[in-house]
C-alpha cells in the first residue's frame, strides 16, 4: 500500500488557492487512474485505487486531509498507522514557494522549509516521507507569503498548472515504483516549466 496525500485546506473558499495545489494533484490522480468514489475516513476525503507499474499493480490510498493544512499530519499518520505503512511509502504533494511556477521536485526527508503541512507531517511521521514539491513561485517579500498562497491562481497560470497536474498523474507509476529521480524527470519532460524567476509570479504575469 502506498499512501498519497494531497495537502490543502477544505471548503469552497480555498478551492482555487495556490496552497491547494496538493488537493488538485490528488483529484487529477484519481481521475487519471479511475480511483473509487470519495468517502470520509482518517479525518480526510479518501479514494482507493490501483496504479499499474512496471512490476505490477500497486494499491494506493489517496487522501485529502480535512484538518486544514497545519494539522495535515494527524490525518496522514492515522492512515499510516492503520495500514502499517512506513514513512517512505507516504508521498505528500504540496505547494512550494521556493520553486518557480510549474517546477517540480521530488524529495525524501529534510525539513519543512516553512510549509506548515509538511511541518505537521514531520511532527507525526518523522522526516522520512517523500514530498512532491509543486512550484507556485514567491511573492518577493516574506510578509506577503501568507496572502499569496491563500489567493487563487491567476488565469495566466492555468496552462502550466493544468500541464503540471496532468504530468504528475501520468508519470505516477515511477513514483509508486519508488523511482523518484525518474518520476521527477518524467514530470518535467511532460510539463516543462515556463521561464519565470521564482519571485515573478506575484506581479500577475505568472
Amino acid at each position: 500500500m502506498i499512501i498519497i496525500a494531497g495537502l490543502g485546506n477544505p471548503g469552497p473558499k480555498y478551492q482555487g488557492n495556490r496552497h491547494n495545489i496538493g488537493f488538485m494533484a490528488a483529484d487529477e490522480i484519481a481521475r487519471r487512474w479511475s480511483f473509487g468514489p470519495e468517502r470520509a475516513k482518517f479525518q480526510s476525503v479518501i479514494r482507493e485505487g490501483e496504479v499499474e507499474t512496471s512490476s505490477g499493480r500497486e494499491r494506493v490510498l489517496l487522501m485529502k486531509p480535512q484538518t486544514y493544512m497545519n494539522e495535515s499530519g494527524r490525518a496522514v499518520a492515522e492512515a499510516a498507522r492503520f495500514y502499517k505503512v512506513d514513512p517512505s511509502d507516504v508521498i505528500a504533494f504540496h505547494d512550494e514557494i521556493d520553486l518557480a511556477p510549474g517546477r517540480f521536485r521530488m524529495k525524501a526527508g529534510g525539513g519543512a522549509a516553512g510549509q506548515n503541512g509538511v511541518r505537521s507531517l514531520i511532527s507525526q511521521l518523522g522526516p522520512d516521507f517523500r514530498r512532491g514539491r509543486m512550484g507556485v513561485g514567491h511573492p518577493g517579500e516574506p510578509q506577503l507569503v501568507h496572502g499569496y498562497v491563500l489567493s487563487d491562481f491567476h488565469k495566466a497560470d492555468q496552462p502550466w498548472l493544468e500541464a503540471l497536474l496532468g504530468a504528475v498523474a501520468d508519470a505516477l507509476p515511477f513514483a509508486i515504483a519508488g523511482d523518484d529521480d525518474r518520476y521527477q524527470a518524467e514530470v518535467m519532460r511532460l510539463a516543462p516549466a515556463p521561464k519565470f524567476s521564482p519571485r515573478q509570479a506575484a506581479r500577475g504575469d505568472g
